[in-house]
């Protein structure tokens, strides 16, 4: 982190900054006062004049509308037709920067995607479209096909299968529409790279989709961590180390991903999480336990009156709620896991840990399931499916202080 710069006044401009990373980024990268700042359309000329502020970030949906207040941009800024980066110079003028640029250009380098000679589809028409599509074109892209709303259907796309390089630059699948995907990526069996500029969640749609199939593929946040580091140069008028970049981005993805916890009824899911909820101060979810709220009924109640489906609806309904949560504890139910349907919702945020607990450790007492069928039975018919959700796997042992610690060991948390 840079010092001496204590009086020194930055920010964000935006409209809806509730779920910005930019104040935790910034935070990191130098000791300067960085506040929020959300302003309706009519407020912006008036803050940009005359807000308190030395240095500010710009975001969306600003970075056109800036520009008349601005003395002067950058080549960059010019060209693009957007700021993101301005600085109240000493005699008062202002000057208008685009980081984005870098930013996408660094994300590029890090996730080791190579355009030159590639054809490029970018998904989305508005400004960060015109950002990728720039970069795209100083790496030498053979090709650079931007498909909008109205372009984006089965018979447009058809024409371009054959594209190598797929770039969203749209806002579908972001928080807190997780669900949304703007492309099947399936469409195009020669893709070799995947850049998506949502950072929220870690995983969107079109990220598993290409991760299921083993494409290369990079999410928003290094692109958003690197644009921030080259502001702050803009700012004080002096170079940071490009090294800064991946630590902090490796900080946050580890604050803002869950640790949700699967295994059989009995294991020590809850029991585990209460720990690591105590030792990180992680706020703690029990799904059974939101059922339960949900259903206005015990668990046993919703098997005895209302059946096992009725249950994994409710189930499934609380893994995309919670799931959408980030730098959480989960604790699942033992057979969240028999829907293949709720992975996606618990991976797009989560670190997935299967626990495993000799049978004979097992406690069954007020589980439904685990008393009508048998524990053997329900390990034979799970053990599977607990570690295909799996991302890693601990044993469970008889301390939980042990358990927390192979748990640590595992994810790094020491």
């Amino acid at each position: 982190m840079l010092t001496g710069y204590k009086d020194f006044r930055a920010g964000l401009l935006g409209r809806k900054l509730g779920h910005s990373y930019s104040k935790i980024i910034h935070k990191d990268l130098v000791d300067y006062t960085y506040e929020m700042f959300e302003r309706e359309e009519d407020e912006v000329g008036d803050f940009i004049k005359n807000g308190p502020f030395d240095a500010i970030n710009v975001t969306v949906p600003y970075k056109k509308t800036v520009i008349p207040f601005l003395d002067e941009l950058s080549d960059t800024a010019q060209k693009l037709g957007a700021v993101n980066t301005i600085v109240r110079r000493r005699d008062g003028t202002l000057y208008g920067d685009n980081t984005d640029v870098y930013g996408f250009s660094y994300m590029l380098d890090i996730a080791r995607i190579d355009v030159k000679d590639k054809k490029s589809i970018v998904l989305g028409a508005g400004g960060a479209s015109a950002t990728v599509c720039e970069v795209l074109k100083r790496r030498g892209a053979s090709e650079i096909t931007v498909v909008g709303r109205a372009d984006n259907n089965p018979e447009n796309l058809a024409r371009h299968s054959d594209a190598e390089i797929i770039v969203n630059a749209t806002p579908v699948g972001m928080y807190p529409e997780n669900e949304g995907v703007p492309v099947d990526i399936r469409l195009f069996p020669k893709c070799v790279g995947l850049a998506d500029l949502i950072y929220n969640p870690a995983r969107t749609n079109i990220i598993c989709d290409a991760e299921d199939i083993g494409i290369n593929r990079i999410n928003g946040l290094t692109m958003l961590v690197a644009q921030a580091k080259r502001a702050c140069e803009v700012f004080l008028g002096r170079e940071i180390e490009d090294s800064v970049i991946p630590e902090i981005t490796k900080k946050i993805e580890k604050s803002q991903e869950n640790i949700v916890l699967i295994g059989m009824p009995g294991c020590g899911k809850s029991t585990l999480a209460r720990k690591v909820s105590e030792k990180l101060g992680r706020a703690l979810v029990d799904t059974d336990e939101e059922i339960v709220k949900l259903a206005g009924k015990s668990i046993p109640e919703i098997f005895a009156q209302d059946g096992e489906d009725a249950f994994r609806d409710l189930e499934s309904q609380v893994a995309e709620r919670v799931g959408k949560m980030a730098g959480v504890v989960i604790a699942t139910g033992g057979g969240i896991i028999k829907r293949e349907k709720n992975y996606r919702p618990l991976h797009r945020n989560g670190r997935i840990v299967f626990l495993h607990r000799d049978i004979n450790e097992l406690d069954t007492s007020g589980r439904p399931l685990s008393q009508r069928d048998g524990v053997e039975k329900l390990y034979r018919e799970r053990l599977p499916l607990y570690r295909r959700y799996a991302d890693c796997e601990i044993a469970v042992e008889k301390d939980p202080n042990e358990t927390y610690n192979n748990l640590a060991d595992v994810l790094g948390l020491k």
